[in-house]
């Protein structure tokens, strides 16, 4: 487990501005209130076996007194390096792109298992859709009951999703909470 390099730094910020936009800096300032401290720390990235952890500083603190080997998991696992050095967000990662969402996209009821089961969001499945959204945007993917279903990228802009025809894809598939059931090995 090693904190991330400059490299490492600006994928992971780049794909999370992606989604978060200027709500990044909420993620990096969060205050941490784990620990014996009283004062509140802060959250870090570290990385360990090509995953990006989102940490409290003291649970990274602690967590140094176990071996490289058999540490597990660390935190919330937000993404994963691939073989080929590009960053990859994991389903993981949807509690914390939820709440600091600048994009969003609402499913119809009928809808939602198509999405859960990893299929592309349509125009005939949207329920709102936030305005401003411009094609190849990160957007997090929200029930009507406003429970965060997944994320993905814009297909379409807002104003291009008006004029579309019912069958066009609106949102391109990254990951959804179906994952934990279909991928339950690789998680």
């Amino acid at each position: 487990m090693r904190p991330l390099d400059e490299k490492e730094t600006s994928a992971v910020f780049e794909k999370l501005f992606k989604f978060v936009g200027n709500n990044l800096k909420n993620i990096v300032e969060n205050p941490s209130h784990e620990g014996p401290d009283s004062n509140p720390g802060r959250y870090c990235f570290r990385l360990h076996k090509n995953r990006v952890f989102y940490a409290s500083e003291s649970l990274v603190k602690r967590a140094t007194n176990v071996a490289r080997p058999n540490l597990a998991s660390l935190g919330t696992c937000i993404g994963k390096y691939t073989h080929g050095g590009s960053f990859h967000l994991t389903v993981q990662a949807l509690n914390l792109l939820a709440a600091n969402a600048k994009h969003k996209v609402w499913l119809k009821p009928q809808s939602e298992m198509s999405f859960l089961y990893g299929n592309h969001v349509l125009k005939s499945a949207l329920g709102r859709i936030t305005d401003n959204i411009s094609a190849g945007d990160g957007v997090v993917v929200f029930s009507m009951a406003d429970v965060p279903l997944g994320f993905g990228v814009a297909a379409k802009s807002t104003q291009d999703c008006r004029k579309l025809d019912p069958n066009g894809i609106v949102v391109l598939h990254q990951a959804d909470v179906g994952e934990y059931l279909r991928m339950e090995d690789e998680l």
